[in-house]
């Protein structure tokens, strides 16, 4: 005999968790690829890099001892923050004309969210443009403000034309304006 109960307000299944996402909506750790975790280990060093004003050097050494590194990919680490360290000026050269205010009052969070957003359009081209808009987006989203993930989206959609031209326009629809 089977059990045919319909679902009713008092007798629910229990509520059903989204695979991979925290009650937040951010991802699961154990749902993150090793360039995402990657990632958030970069923006942790240049945040000590932007607020500290530590070496990269030292950043790199502090980070690769910290727990979960081991699961992160440490080629993209190292290119992210020391690429990002070395061309700070370049990088900022490319965002601060799409602020709507001085570089000084953007969060850090943000700023090196931007930096790596504007470095990984600009060298990492194996990575698509929107998974690098995505990728800073969820990362804006678990480390920075409220509604900061908003702004770094708005900046770096419109830093990916200029990035990434042909690879942008080819992914777009035809006949749309949007950016």
């Amino acid at each position: 005999m089977t059990d045919t109960k319909q679902a009713t307000p008092g007798n629910r299944p229990p509520r059903q968790s989204r695979t991979g996402l925290t009650s937040t909506g951010a991802r699961k750790a154990a749902s993150k690829s090793s360039r995402s975790r990657s990632r958030e280990f970069a923006l942790q060093a240049l945040y000590q890099h932007l607020v500290g004003r530590n070496e990269a050097d030292a950043i790199d050494a502090f980070t690769r001892d910290l727990a979960g590194f081991s699961k992160s990919d440490a080629a993209h680490f190292d290119a992210l923050l020391h690429g990002c360290i070395a061309a700070a000026a370049e990088l900022d050269a490319l965002v601060v004309p799409l602020l709507d205010r001085p570089i000084e009052e953007i969060s850090p969070v943000e700023h090196g969210v931007m930096w790596i957003g504007a470095y990984e359009l600009q060298h990492c081209l194996d990575v698509p443009w929107r998974v690098v808009l995505n990728e800073c987006i969820e990362l804006a989203k678990e480390f920075g403000g409220t509604d900061g993930h908003k702004y770094v989206n708005a900046v770096l959609n419109t830093l990916a034309p200029q990035l990434r031209a042909a690879e942008v326009a080819a992914d777009r629809p035809s006949g749309t304006d949007r950016v």
